[in-house]
């Protein structure tokens, strides 16, 4: 289905108001009315609620290059504010939203396709995502590359580089690789993993971590549970948390993953602070029904006033299933 069916026009016409439902036309000294706007199809960034649809508009450049509008809330059920910022993750998240927007909408990926993230890094400027009075209000600058296709045109494969700008300044930086897969090669890979009537079996929910250790508020959030020794968690699956299960998936998103290395980073540090950087690779399906173990160490000895990084591995059944380095503002003064 082509992207056009579902462009908005936002602009509102400056031929006339609207008056107690009736049309009056504007007179000379009137100025127009402002443009109104509004999320893209949430179909486009596979999300379920619109509530979670962070990007507001699209456009192409070029061939390869493509402008993208976005908002982040001042604040979130999920993205808290760290520090007096904006949640870097909702940055990652950003960033996942515009590789699938402009998968559908400008390099014709059917609907009902999915996407694979392979990798996905991000890394963000404090000084330009600080939380203000009002939304933050972004431009994102996508570059596409490594562009994949089947002999016949479809699209299979993508990398994205980002630059996120708010009022000028450049806020955030990231990018990311997708592959696509088409609904019937996708059952066919996942078939083993789905119980009778195309439902996943999900492992029984375990105990969390206390919040305050990992980071977190709410236990609700958090995505560790102990795992008797020191460094080592399970990751901790709630399929009915609203903002990372927003919709049935039959694997673990890999935000849940992205949480968990901001947690076990905060876990291994012995203390919350801002993310200034995460690069992570998704090295294979993480099953919902099967023990997945998190594990995490510091990547150098700690120095005073220093950024520190945290390296996170996960396992499932003895093989490597996800790896990120997450790397920590020095703690505030």
């Amino acid at each position: 289905m082509s992207a056009s069916a579902f462009r908005i026009h936002r602009a509102i016409s400056g031929a006339a108001h609207t008056q107690a439902g009736a049309a009056v036309p504007m007179g000379a000294g009137d100025t127009l009315p402002p443009s109104l706007t509004t999320t893209v199809p949430k179909e486009f960034v596979h999300r379920a609620s619109v509530a979670e649809v962070l990007l507001t508009d699209w456009a192409r450049v070029d061939e390869s290059r493509f402008t993208v509008a976005a908002q982040w809330p001042r604040g979130h059920s999920f993205f808290a504010a760290v520090d007096g910022c904006h949640d870097p993750l909702i940055a990652a998240e950003t960033i996942r939203q515009t590789g699938i927007l402009l998968a559908h909408a400008e390099f014709g990926v059917p609907l009902g396709h999915h996407l694979l993230v392979e990798d996905l890094d991000v890394q963000v400027r404090p000084p330009h995502v600080r939380v203000g009075l009002a939304p933050a209000s972004l431009d994102v600058d996508v570059t596409c590359s490594q562009v994949k296709r089947r002999r016949g045109g479809a699209l299979t494969g993508c990398r994205i580089t980002v630059e996120i700008y708010r009022e000028g300044h450049l806020a955030a930086t990231g990018g990311g690789s997708f592959t696509c897969v088409a609904p019937a090669v996708y059952r066919r890979l996942r078939a083993a993993r789905l119980a009778a009537g195309g439902r996943p079996r999900v492992l029984a929910l375990t105990a969390p971590e206390p919040p305050q250790s990992v980071g977190r508020m709410s236990p609700v959030d958090v995505v560790l549970s102990p795992a008797g020794r020191p460094g080592s968690w399970q990751l901790r699956v709630d399929t009915r948390h609203p903002v990372l299960f927003d919709h049935p998936v039959d694997h673990v998103p890999g935000m849940v993953l992205l949480e968990a290395a901001r947690q076990a980073t905060a876990a291994t540090l012995g203390r919350a602070c801002l993310p200034l950087g995460i690069t992570s690779e998704f090295l294979r399906y993480v099953e919902l029904d099967t023990p997945c173990t998190v594990e995490a160490h510091r990547t150098a000895p700690p120095r005073p006033e220093h950024e520190e990084s945290v390296l996170v591995t996960a396992q499932q059944d003895g093989t490597p299933v996800f790896r990120s380095t997450v790397t920590m503002a020095p703690p505030a003064e």
